[in-house]
């Protein structure tokens, strides 16, 4: 689904069937995905080349891997315009959710330049989504391994989110684990059945690897 990505999520991102588009013109879209990325599988998958914000003493749960601009026939924009450096107050404010100054700096130049709004704009919709999405009691930092599937997955987080329907979400795994939740949206933020090319599946069972 990328290119290059620094030193984050690449191999988490290649699941969804479609090509990207650039360039692009800024704000020429139909939809968003917000990728929550479950980081234990992140840093078991990488061992040796770890993010050490990320990957450090200190374990996460589900962190915000990005909010990408999609289309709905499929595929999506990137890299729409030059990017300038980031306002100072924007990488802390987006540190306890997307725990990777170079994640950040990365979504910004490759999807938050399509969004069509400055880079404040962009990452304050990704706190307004978080702050009204729910995780699951199940996936907040649990202590001990999980084996579940992907339909369990799904359900947990449409009962724990009035609205969300099953043709909203999709789940991603990478090697036998759980990778990534991926909810579509429609540009005022509602929840949006996903479109063309949105809804890869997980088979069989799954491995969630512990948060701590």
């Amino acid at each position: 689904m990328k290119n290059v990505i620094p030193a984050l999520f690449v191999v988490l991102m290649t699941a969804i069937p479609a090509a990207a588009q650039s360039p692009a013109s800024p704000g020429a879209f139909d939809s968003y995905v917000l990728a929550l990325s479950w980081s234990p599988t992140w840093c078991e998958s990488r061992a040796g080349q770890q993010d050490f914000e990320q990957c450090g003493a200190r374990r996460y749960g589900f962190v915000v891997h990005g909010l990408w601009p999609q289309y709905r026939r499929g595929g999506w924009p990137e890299r729409c315009a030059a990017s300038s450096p980031l306002p100072p107050a924007v990488v802390p404010s987006m540190l306890p959710l997307m725990p990777s100054r170079r994640l950040i700096e990365h979504e910004w130049r490759t999807h938050g330049t399509c969004d069509g709004a400055g880079a404040e704009a962009y990452f304050s919709k990704i706190r307004q989504i978080h702050q009204r999405l729910v995780v699951p009691e199940p996936f907040r930092a649990p202590d001990r391994p999980q084996t579940l599937s992907a339909d369990e997955v799904e359900s947990a987080f449409v009962a724990a989110n009035p609205g969300l329907s099953r043709n909203a979400l999709t789940v991603t795994c990478r090697g036998g684990r759980i990778a990534e939740v991926r909810i579509c949206l429609s540009r005022d933020l509602s929840f949006a059945a996903c479109g063309d090319g949105g809804r890869d599946r997980c088979r069989g069972a799954l491995r969630l690897p512990a948060a701590r």
